[in-house]
């Protein structure tokens, strides 16, 4: 442990800490830019500057060490006006449109720029004019609003994609892909994890909003919303409250409002894909499958598989996501039970990703001979249609979904958090393998935000090992074991994003200093298992709805009718 001072405060902290560590144990807060906890700390932005007692010059505190005896002065004139001038400077070259920015009132420059009261022309010169990056379907780059913080060129770079880097030099300087060129044509996997890390409006979501106000504006369309699993944790952090409320009552009842005719929930395609994947799973094991089979969830972990692992394409399940199920059957089998023409259906999924907007697009993701899903908006963009249309989210009242698509189980709400889509499936594969139910369906060892668990179970006398791995740092750990003959997997679940869907790219984004004291997919997550615990049906294949659909229409688990509507392929493609 070392002893030392901030602002005259002795504080005690471990040996290795910074200063920015020990000063929020003190109780101070160091304002950063270019910091983002356990993403980026390289002290470029230096904001966080800090006077250090013998030190001849401002010191940045993200990478600057403590050491014994050591004292710091966090808000000295010299540290205040370093700070203020920094703030000056980034305005010079910056694209000052705040007002129609889609983060305005929660950018983190303009939060500081308030707080220090910066002159936003004191420096005047040459501005950076480069055009905005709007070549792919899910993510639009402005390098205008570009602060060169760097956080997400560490995001991608900690997603092992890193296609994304600083250009040029000096004032030229700039975020892009190699050669300049498009991200459209670079192996992006489409996470959006650049987004969530950036502080100011520079990357965002190519936004859908527009496309499903003229569709719930036209007499003509059927439009049917449904949530994604984590949507309803993190929704509420949009309009104040605490991280990690479950908000699925006053969510549906804002869906309601905006005019959805039809509020169904992803959770019942949560449950209809373990009930394929499950049965997928049982005849890979049984019967001499290709194994390990690896999850299909995740869009932005087929699109990583694609482009980085394409000899293993074999090992992903053929089903289609929960997002992509539940479309699938809406334009097949509720379209025939309701008389309507598929043509005439607009869906819409809700989600917290932006992966999902590429996956939409898809070839062999069409059932009925159209887009399974029309349009697919982020947990941000849900938010911003709701204060658009002046509805008051907090006053709202509860309100359940839609039968019969609105139906769902524990097991398909936990599939937000990573390990959740495992301990899914366990449930119904033992069950079905045992012939006997389950005495306790908690898979502890599945749960947890760490970046890869396994565990083995003995079932139906047969010893099954399973891997979980969330972020693509720790999938291609696990892929390379596998590949390599390190590790003997059956089945193994992979989330694009580290921690799963509940820190996906399309969720409310939180500023460094809330995720530097708050771990968002723990508390997240929390919430998904609560309701997991308080459900009546907690086992996929207990789910009413979903027997009533393979009774009546899929005929079961694995038909051929099911394959055509429920499963998809996949392709190679370049590095």
């Amino acid at each position: 442990m070392v002893n030392l001072k901030i602002n005259n405060i002795p504080v005690e902290v471990e040996e290795g800490a910074t200063i920015l560590e020990a000063a929020r144990k003190a109780g101070v807060r160091i304002p950063t830019l270019c910091y983002l906890k356990d993403i980026n700390a390289i002290g470029a932005c230096r904001m966080c500057v800090v006077e250090v007692k013998g030190a001849r010059s401002l010191c940045a505190a993200c990478v600057y060490p403590v050491n014994e005896g050591m004292e710091v002065f966090t808000s000295t004139p010299k540290v205040l006006e370093s700070r203020r001038t920094t703030l000056e400077l980034i305005l010079s070259d910056h694209n000052k449109s705040c007002l129609s920015c889609v983060r305005s009132g929660n950018c983190e420059l303009q939060s500081l720029c308030n707080e220090y009261g910066v002159d936003q022309s004191r420096f005047t010169g040459a501005t950076n004019n480069e055009p905005k990056d709007e070549s792919t379907c899910y993510l639009v780059r402005d390098n205008t609003k570009c602060i060169l913080c760097r956080r997400c060129v560490a995001a991608c770079r900690n997603q092992q994609v890193a296609v994304i880097g600083p250009n040029a030099r000096g004032f030229d300087t700039h975020i892009g892909c190699a050669f300049e060129m498009n991200l459209s044509d670079v192996p992006c996997v489409a996470c959006g994890q650049c987004i969530v890390s950036c502080p100011t409006g520079a990357l965002k979501e190519k936004e859908e909003i527009p496309a499903v106000e003229a569709a719930l504006a036209d007499p003509n369309k059927v439009v049917v919303v449904a949530p994604a699993p984590a949507v309803r944790a993190a929704l509420g952090e949009e309009f104040g409250l605490p991280i990690g409320t479950n908000v699925e009552g006053k969510m549906v009842t804002a869906m309601r409002r905006l005019g959805f005719d039809k509020v169904f929930d992803v959770d019942f395609g949560a449950d209809l894909t373990i009930m394929e994947e499950g049965t997928e799973f049982i005849e890979r094991l049984t019967h001499g499958g290709k194994l390990p089979m690896i999850t299909s969830c995740s869009p932005g972990w087929i699109k990583y598989c694609e482009h980085y692992y394409p000899d293993m394409l074999d090992n992903l399940s053929s089903c289609k996501s929960p997002m992509q199920m539940y479309g699938a059957v809406i334009k097949t089998y509720f379209a025939e039970k309701n008389g309507l023409d598929p043509r005439n259906i607009f869906v819409v999924g809700v989600m917290p990703c932006t992966a999902k907007k590429f996956e939409k697009g898809r070839d062999d993701e069409n059932a009925a001979g159209v887009p399974d899903v029309d349009a697919v908006l982020t947990t941000r963009e849900l938010a911003r249609m709701i204060k658009n249309h002046g509805i008051m989210f907090t006053e709202l009242p509860d309100s359940e979904f839609d039968a019969p698509l609105g139906m769902s189980t524990g097991a398909g709400v936990i599939f937000g958090a990573t390990g959740g889509v495992m301990e899914a499936a366990l449930r119904t594969v033992v069950e079905i393998l045992e012939k006997k139910p389950l005495k306790k369906l908690d898979f502890d060892d599945v749960r947890g935000i760490e970046g890869v668990k396994e565990a083995s179970y003995m079932v139906a006398g047969k010893k099954v090992n399973v891997a979980v791995a969330s972020g693509l740092s720790n999938a291609k750990k696990v892929l390379d074991a596998v590949k390599n003959g390190e590790k003997d997997y059956h089945f193994i679940e992979i989330m694009c994003c580290p921690g799963g869907c509940v820190n996906g790219g399309g969720q409310p984004i939180q500023p460094a200093s809330v995720r530097q004291d708050i771990d968002l997919r723990a508390a997240r997550a929390k919430a998904l298992y609560s309701q997991d615990a308080e459900m009546p049906m907690r086992k996929s294949h207990e789910n009413p709805a979903v027997k009533e659909l393979y009774d009546t229409y899929l005929e079961k688990p694995g038909s051929h009718k099911a394959h055509r509507i429920l499963h998809t392929s996949y392709v190679r493609r370049g590095k």
